[in-house]
């Protein structure tokens, strides 16, 4: 990690005379100690939404409208991949876990079917059934051994709790609830997964392409060592079943039907997001797998994002170290990078000189960011050396560091800020520039709009030459 930056300010004085230098106090660079430099300014910046690793939701649907079909996408996306055929065209959903009884429905006559393969019809309507696996028909309670496969009526859907499925419900006693597997064709598993993670209003090539990333995903995300599949939540795919389905994302299912993504011979695993702030990531930077298709790349079509660039914000030292817990301000910050431009660690360095190194996901948790594509930037001035000659040479010297368009500003006689230095700072932020004042003067450090520390910089009166 860089140390903390020692900024000052300098003034640079070429005498004319020996009178003249002997009337003005010495003016030679000294650095100045931690303690008199100016507090820091740090801002915060970024966009995106997500992990920015594959698919940018947002940006698909950019390429949709420049007229882009949906394998362009999924070739921008995810290079190197190539469309095929699925092998599996069914999937186990676990759909309820540890519940302690359940309401099995739907609107036309339906079938259950015990173990033993022994069928029972059922009438339309719902049924409750509890761990004993007990149902009641004409008043009557009847006890049947699981697992039981319910399965509906031609042309109808069964319904859990309310909530419509496809396919058939198994289901079977763990310990003292119930677990309910939604059995569907992978297609038709689809239909309640696309509409939940794309707007059913977006162009059709961009659903298009989200339903084959989809499909590919929940091939390479099988998971192992368990009775379903799938989970119906953040673990699989958000799985919302019938009551979620519309025309254009059924349509765009349709449209790719059985279709996956592989790349040498497997199924490719196809992550996507929302937005990714104009960069994508790297799989080996997000999750520590490194993918050939996975790769950052600068992506823009992510501009009609909302997410694409969030509003900045800024932060003292005392408010940076209230927003992370710390019991004292804040001095600087210095980001180790991934190769993908998103910072790995952010160490925070304490006025006492007491390092704090986080990950930037834990940054992320506690500032309540919407991504890891951030940069937490820091100005910061040196205060004034002594008072100068008008119009000599005052070096000015400081910190601009992870921001953009660096600039020091002069506060003019009208009251208003005017441009005075456009900065380029080094490869560490710090900068060094000349300015000449001809009376006392102000100025402050901004970065695209941003206001940051200001410095005043005092002109002493020339002292007349005495005659000898």
């Amino acid at each position: 990690m860089r140390p903390a930056l020692v900024l000052i300010i300098t003034s640079i004085v070429v005498a004319t005379s020996v009178a003249a230098s002997a009337a003005v106090p010495s003016t030679a660079a000294q650095p100045f100690a931690l303690g008199s430099l100016s507090a820091p300014i740090f801002i915060l910046s970024g966009g995106g939404y997500g992990h920015g690793v594959g698919l940018n939701q947002y940006g698909a649907r950019g390429l949709a409208l420049a007229n882009r079909g949906y394998s362009d996408i999924l070739s921008f996306y995810y290079p190197g991949t190539a469309i095929a055929k699925s092998p599996t065209t069914k999937v186990r959903v676990l759909v309820a876990e540890a519940r302690p009884q359940v309401n099995v429905g739907s609107t036309a006559p339906f079938t259950v079917t015990e173990i033993s393969g022994v069928v029972t019809q059922i009438p339309a309507g719902e049924i409750t059934l509890k761990r004993d696996l007990a149902i009641v028909l004409d008043g009557t309670k009847t006890p049947l051994v699981g697992p039981l496969t319910f399965a509906p009526g031609r042309g109808s859907t069964l319904t859990l709790d309310g909530k419509g499925y496809r396919g058939v419900l198994q289901m079977t006693p763990v310990k003292t609830a119930l677990q309910v597997i939604n059995i569907v064709g992978l297609d038709a598993y689809l239909l309640g997964v696309v509409p939940g993670e794309m707007p059913k209003e977006w162009p059709a090539a961009a659903l298009q392409a989200q339903a084959v990333a989809a499909r590919s995903y929940t091939l390479a995300s099988l998971v192992k060592n368990r009775p379903f599949d799938v989970y119906s939540d953040t673990r699989s795919q958000v799985y919302y079943g019938v009551s979620y389905e519309s025309p254009s994302t059924t349509a765009a299912v349709k449209a790719t039907r059985g279709q996956i993504l592989t790349y040498g011979g497997k199924v490719a695993t196809t992550f996507y997001y929302s937005s990714s702030g104009g960069r994508t990531a790297s799989s080996e930077d997000v999750f520590g797998i490194v993918t050939p298709y996975l790769q950052a790349k600068d992506d823009p079509w992510d501009v009609l994002s909302p997410y694409h660039q969030w509003p900045v914000k800024t932060f003292t030292a005392a408010t940076l170290a209230q927003a992370f817990g710390l019991s004292g301000p804040v001095v600087d910050v210095a980001t180790v990078q991934t190769p993908s431009g998103r910072p790995l660690t952010v160490t925070l360095v304490k006025q006492s000189g007491a390092r704090v190194e986080l990950r930037a996901a834990d940054v992320r948790a506690r500032l309540g960011l919407r991504s890891t594509a951030f940069r937490l930037g820091v100005l910061r001035i040196g205060r004034p050396g002594p008072p100068a000659l008008p119009g000599t040479a005052v070096a000015v010297t400081g910190l601009a560091r992870e921001v953009d368009v660096p600039m020091l500003e002069k506060l003019a006689q009208n009251g208003l800020w005017i441009p005075a230095v456009k900065l380029k700072p080094a490869d560490d932020g710090s900068f060094s520039v000349i300015v000449k004042p001809k009376v006392t003067a102000t100025y402050r450090l901004t970065a695209a709009g941003q206001i940051g520390p200001a410095v005043t910089i005092t002109v002493a009166p020339e002292v007349p030459e005495v005659a000898a």
